[in-house]
């Protein structure tokens, strides 16, 4: 057997298709900014209402301390996965160059809500191929700050920064 044949993990019958990468306002949640991104089919965007409903999660979600940011900056990603399920990434910056994450999903009109993805495991999912593309964007956008003189006008240049791409 060829190491094609054993170990990549790739069905026969999958057919990768391309998504968009559509920025979204700036989210202020408690003391923390995020950058947003909807990440989405280009014929398939994710509806405004189901944004409304996510952009609501992560505030309630640092309110009640479901959701731990602290001052911090960072992205958070409404990734439609299909046709009724989502994908909430929400990611921030700690220790000067961390990327940390916290990882919500909703399944459907019966899911009112977003919920905290469990992971199981010690070898766990981080980002998909699409969702890396806002990820490589960010890494450098953040590599800037950090090699700049870190001023307000610095940071207010990192948040003004986003990604519109097809993946």
């Amino acid at each position: 057997m060829s190491l094609l044949e054993r170990s990549v993990g790739v069905s026969a019958g999958y057919r990768h298709v391309y998504k968009r990468i559509q920025p979204a306002p700036c989210l202020e949640a408690g003391e923390a900014m995020l950058k947003w991104y909807d990440l989405a089919p280009a014929e398939d965007p994710v509806p405004p209402d189901v944004r409304e409903l996510a952009r609501a999660a992560v505030r309630v979600g640092v309110e009640d301390g479901t959701l731990e940011l602290a001052g911090e900056v960072g992205f958070a990603i409404l990734h439609r996965c299909g046709d009724d399920f989502y994908f909430l990434l929400v990611s921030t910056w700690r220790n000067e160059n961390e990327l940390w994450e916290t990882v919500w999903a909703k399944d459907g009109d019966d899911d009112p809500d977003f919920r905290p993805w469990p992971a199981e495991g010690t070898h766990r999912p981080t980002f998909c191929v699409w969702e890396l593309g806002v990820v490589w964007h960010e890494q450098g956008a953040w590599s800037r700050y950090l090699r700049s003189r870190r001023d307000e006008g610095a940071l207010l240049a990192y948040l003004g920064s986003s990604s519109r791409a097809m993946v």
